[in-house]
């Protein structure tokens, strides 16, 4: 689904990524991981088309996606900080990227799902940061895309959001599709994520399940293991 070979990346003296390689082959939930700073979000832009690596490649269904647009189509994607324009309602964000994406949505049932009915008439800059989460969600999910991007999704939520988040990603993973997360809650991800890739000074540390990482760190669980990864 996804191949990626030999993508650097620097700004400045700063290289941040260093010739990763690794390949995606199926749906599922892989969690993309590293401390601050070691090119997670820079990887995830790199892949959305968002920034232009300094040398190697990436392949979505074996097609190049350099100088190609087409293939975003297939991507759902949630920001770590979503910024729109406080004077929109929440109704006109919604009508306004489903007309951007000009493609089906159906964001029915997820306005239903995280209640957010009450909120439709309410401009962006009156919600409260938990609200705009939502909002940003809905968006995401709104789409029936085969590869979604969520970095740091859990934002802001309160429990009963968060449960309804899990589930959500669950269902859409059941339906082959392929989610990328990235998350500095490590419980979530140990949850959820059928395998892990965890960057290090911009080189892949580890790729595989959340067992095997456990077991190569002698750890009892996620949180651990990255610590045991990070200890000086």
């Amino acid at each position: 689904m996804i191949t990626v070979t030999n993508i650097r990346k620097s700004f400045g003296n700063l290289q941040v990524l260093k010739n990763l390689n690794f390949e995606i082959s199926k749906g599922g939930i892989v969690a993309i991981l590293g401390p601050n700073g070691s090119g997670k979000t820079t990887f995830l832009k790199i892949l959305l088309g968002m920034v232009i690596p300094d040398g190697g490649h990436i392949f979505y269904q074996q097609k190049d996606i350099a100088g190609s647009h087409a293939y975003r189509k297939h991507i759902g994607y949630l920001p770590q900080i979503a910024r729109f324009p406080d004077n929109l309602k929440v109704r006109e964000i919604l009508a306004m990227i489903t007309d951007i994406r000009n493609e089906p949505a159906s964001p029915e049932p997820l306005i239903e799902l995280f209640g957010m009915e009450k909120f439709m008439e309410k401009k962006l800059g009156d919600l409260s940061g938990g609200t705009r989460q939502k909002v940003n969600i809905v968006l995401t999910f709104m789409f029936d895309s085969p590869v979604i991007i969520l970095d740091e999704p859990t934002a802001g939520l309160d429990p009963v959001s968060l449960i309804r988040l899990k589930e959500l990603i669950n269902k859409e993973k059941s339906k082959g599709k392929l989610i990328l997360i990235t998350s500095h809650i490590m419980s979530l991800v140990e949850e959820l994520a059928d395998e892990v890739v965890f960057l290090l000074e911009g080189n892949i540390y580890f790729k595989g399940t959340v067992t095997d990482l456990k077991s190569k760190t002698d750890s009892v669980d996620l949180e651990h293991a990255i610590a045991r990864i990070l200890e000086p």
